[in-house]
């Protein structure tokens, strides 16, 4: 109770020193978003400002806060989580999947308010949707010269300078000179003298480099230009580079100091193509500035990136039975523990995992923050256990386990929910239709111009049908040895994007009951295309066991059995090198369980052909 009356006060004042801001530069309302200027998820400290000033510590969001009211809004994943973080009493939470910042501002500001905003931290798409949703308040929008919540935040981090390193030629596929002239090419084609790219993991893809400039993602934050002749202009903090890097780079790609990103686009001359959706509208002003002729397209680093190259898929694959070895140690582990003396809890699970996945002299680190939700935690989509909410780990209930790698080189992201004890029939039910809608995906054959939208229906039928669903997407993209959130495609009730062989994308339904219980089943999968029929199909990657124990059989048919079957048969494989013989004996008690009539214990059925390829 103490403790947060602290966090109340500190808020309050941090809120009152802005709003005095805001009346220094003439403003009604500022509005933040959970960014910073590269549009990256996971934050640099020093860009934290959305925490800062209001508490959720959450991936997504954004605030408004006018001189008498303020509100903050986030996501399905953390409904439940900024409840909790954030003080009603100064905040009022909103869904942004119900209403969008430009709503809000309609529906509170009165006509013609001042809005200031740091067009560093907004594209010039958001900003005009914004525009649209207010256009009857005639709202006068303020792109302000510098942060105000950084002018308040006297403790501020400084950036952190890391350095950079090299993403091997042989493991991308392709060297960057090589990327650089496809791209290159393409802007020829259209008569494009050069494109603007800030997107960070783009940047690394095309320079084949990598870095440690935030945490969980290894990106290097920093800007580049992309020139007709397949010549780059890049610019980052020049500290970063080791010689090592500069030799390898070549002298096609230069180097610049950071700071010198904003003249050098307003001395850009001739066709520019710039993305409007990824890019700040601070870099479209300068364009405007420059007096160039803008070219509005995505970002041409965007697809080639997500369709992973052979040597990249191979190379994801290692990391992944790398991965499979740390999380059946750990499943072993977690089984042997008598938890009933109340020694296991969700930050002793999180520290254990982290342990077995330390152990490979490949690993780099986790790629995102572990989620280990034991019970009602497990209902909070993005939960993260601290000190204070800490729980033991006993009794009868689920722990759910989401959690990911990344190693030389790839990105894992794997959730497994674990039966503790005893558990009612009502979790079995929905333990298993979210493990149905599962296989749904891993089992499905499509055409080329199938959409995300489609297979995303597909993934939410056994659960629909029966009065259920889930308040995220299905599946996201992932990168290789990048972000474990790529874009490119995805499975979402939203994605209007197709896939293409060589995209790796996560399988993640779930069902979540606030207060009870959550269930989620992960695996990533590899889109790969059939050249018999061309038909596209996924080739899952993952290599964990799933819990048996929580299945309620008689819902299971029988092309789901045989699925299971053969991929826990293909865990089976895989891992038995790696594993000693407790750990594997272990391991074929738990993968073909005496619980149905159609699964037979220590079967040596030959592995599914598409799971071992």
């Amino acid at each position: 109770m103490i403790e947060g009356k602290i966090v109340q006060k500190n808020i309050s004042e941090k809120l009152a020193c802005l709003r005095n801001e805001m009346v220094c530069h003439g403003i009604d309302c500022l509005i933040m978003p959970h960014t910073d200027e590269f549009g990256s998820e996971y934050l640099p400290a020093h860009a934290e400002h959305l925490m800062w000033i209001t508490g959720f510590t959450g991936s997504s969001g954004a605030a408004a806060i006018l001189k008498d009211k303020a509100m903050v809004m986030t996501d399905g994943r953390y409904t439940i989580q900024i409840k909790n973080e954030v003080d009603e009493s100064l905040f009022e939470l909103c869904d942004m999947t119900t209403i969008t910042i430009g709503d809000w501002l309609d529906l509170n500001c009165a006509p013609e308010t001042v809005v200031g905003y740091d067009p560093r931290l907004y594209t010039k798409k958001q900003i005009e949707s914004i525009r649209d949703k207010t256009r009857n308040k005639n709202l006068k929008f303020k792109a302000l010269e510098y942060n105000l919540i950084s002018k308040i935040w006297t403790d501020q981090p400084a950036p952190a300078i890391s350095l950079v390193e090299i993403f091997p030629d042989e493991i991308a596929g392709l060297t960057s000179l090589e990327k650089r002239q496809r791209i290159a090419s393409d802007l020829k084609h259209e008569n494009i003298d050069s494109c603007v790219i800030t997107v960070p993991d783009s940047i690394c893809w095309l320079l084949n480099i990598r870095g440690s400039d935030i945490d969980f993602n290894p990106l290097v934050l920093s800007y580049l230009i992309l020139n007709q002749d397949s010549s780059v202009d890049w610019f980052i903090n020049e500290k970063k580079i080791p010689e090592s890097v500069q030799n390898f780079l070549g002298p096609d790609i230069r180097i610049h100091p950071f700071e010198n990103f904003g003249t050098s686009i307003t001395h850009l001359k001739g066709v520019v193509q710039y993305d409007d959706s990824r890019s700040s509208i601070w870099v479209y002003n300068l364009l405007i500035q420059a007096g160039v002729t803008i070219v509005i397209g995505k970002d041409p680093c965007i697809m080639p990136k997500a369709c992973k190259t052979i040597t990249e898929q191979l190379s994801i694959k290692q990391a992944h039975i790398r991965d499979g070895v740390a999380l059946t140690r750990f499943l072993f582990w977690l089984e042997a523990q008598d938890l009933e003396n109340g020694h296991v809890t969700e930050l002793s699970v999180e520290e254990k995992l982290e342990e077995f996945r330390r152990s490979h002299a490949t690993y780099r680190g986790p790629s995102f923050s572990t989620i280990a939700g034991w019970a009602d935690h497990a209902a909070i989509v993005h939960y993260r256990a601290t000190a204070s909410s800490n729980k033991v780990i006993k009794g009868n209930g689920l722990l759910l386990l989401d959690s990911g790698g990344q190693y030389e080189y790839g990105t894992t992201d794997v959730t497994r929910t674990i039966v503790v004890g005893n558990i009612n029939d009502e979790i079995k039910d929905r333990f298993t239709r979210v493990l149905k809608s599962h296989i749904a995906v891993a089992n499905a054959r499509f055409s080329p111009e199938t959409l995300g939208s489609e297979l995303d229906h597909l993934a939410r039928y056994p659960l629909i049908e029966h009065g259920l669903n889930f308040a995220h997407g299905t599946g996201h993209g992932v990168g290789c040895f990048l972000s474990v959130h790529e874009e490119s495609t995805g499975i979402s009730p939203r994605s209007q994007s197709s896939f293409r062989p060589g995209m790796l994308v996560s399988n993640e339904p779930g069902y979540y009951l606030e207060g009870s219980f959550g269930i989620r089943h992960e695996n990533l999968i590899l889109c790969q295309e059939d050249t018999i029929n061309g038909q596209y199909y996924f080739q899952t990657i993952t290599c964990v066991p799933f819990d048996l124990r929580g299945i309620d059989w008689k819902l299971m048919t029988d092309t789901e059995k045989e699925w299971l079957d053969g991929y826990h048969q293909y865990v089976l494989d895989t891992l038995t090198p790696f594993l000693d013989d407790i750990e594997l004996q272990w391991l074929r008690s738990v993968l073909f369980f005496k619980n149905s009539d159609n699964l037979i214990e220590g079967t040596e059925k030959e592995p599914d052909k598409d799971l071992r390829n």
